[in-house]
C-alpha cells in the first residue's frame, strides 16, 4: 500500500497514451516540445515537487544553455496528490542532464543532500546565473551555493576555484580560506588569494 501523500513509482513511467501538453504564447516556447519521440535515458534524475514541477522546468530552460522542457505528461486519474488532467510529470533537461519533475506534493522537500554544480568561466556567467536564481525568489548560501524559490540547491562553481583547488598546497589553502568568507564566488579574489 502506497502511503498517503506519495506518488506510486510506476506513475514515473507513464505511457505513451498520457496526454502531452504544449506551452504556447512566451518566449520560453521555444523550448518545449509536443510529441518530440526520444529514447529514454538509461539514468535520469527524478525531482519531486509540489506542484509547480513545469513552471521550475521553464525557469531551467530559460536560464541555462543546453536545457529545455521535451514532454509534459498529465495524470490519467484522481491520485493522493491531484486530480486527472494535471500536471504529474515533467520531463526535461538542465545543461545537457535529463531530468523528470514529479508533482507529487507537499510531503518531502529539496535539501542541500542534493546540488546541481554548474561550472563558469568567467565572473559575468557567474553572476548571470547566481542572479537569476536568487532574482527569482531563491536565496543566498555560502561558498558558492544557493537555493532556488523551489528549493533546489545549485553551486555556481567557477572554474578557477576548481582549478586553485585543485592545485594543492599553500596556494590551494589561500583559495579555500578565501572561498569560505563568500556568498557568490568573486573569481578576482580566489585568483589573488591563490597568488598569495
Amino acid at each position: 500500500m502506497v502511503p498517503y501523500g506519495h506518488v506510486c513509482p510506476s506513475l514515473l513511467s507513464l505511457s505513451a497514451s498520457v496526454k502531452r501538453t504544449p506551452f504556447h504564447g512566451s518566449a520560453l516556447a521555444l523550448t518545449e516540445y509536443e510529441g518530440q519521440t526520444h529514447m529514454k535515458p538509461k539514468n535520469t534524475i527524478c525531482l519531486w515537487f509540489d506542484k509547480d514541477a513545469q513552471e521550475a522546468a521553464r525557469f531551467y530552460a530559460a536560464t541555462f544553455p543546453d536545457s529545455r522542457v521535451t514532454a509534459v505528461h498529465h495524470a490519467p486519474s484522481d491520485y493522493p496528490s491531484g486530480k486527472k488532467g494535471d500536471v504529474l510529470t515533467v520531463e526535461f533537461t538542465v545543461l545537457g542532464i535529463p531530468c523528470l519533475g514529479l508533482n507529487g506534493g507537499p510531503i518531502f522537500k529539496h535539501t542541500e543532500a542534493f546540488s546541481f554544480q554548474v561550472a563558469t568561466d568567467t565572473q559575468e556567467e557567474t553572476d548571470r546565473y547566481w542572479n537569476a536564481i536568487v532574482g527569482n525568489g531563491g536565496a543566498e548560501s555560502a561558498c558558492g551555493w544557493c537555493k532556488d524559490r523551489w528549493g533546489l540547491s545549485w553551486q555556481i562553481t567557477p572554474r578557477a576555484l576548481t582549478d586553485a583547488l585543485s592545485a594543492g598546497g599553500a596556494e590551494a589553502k589561500r583559495a579555500f580560506d578565501a572561498m569560505m568568507t563568500m556568498k557568490k564566488i568573486d573569481v578576482a579574489a580566489i585568483e589573488a588569494a591563490r597568488r598569495g
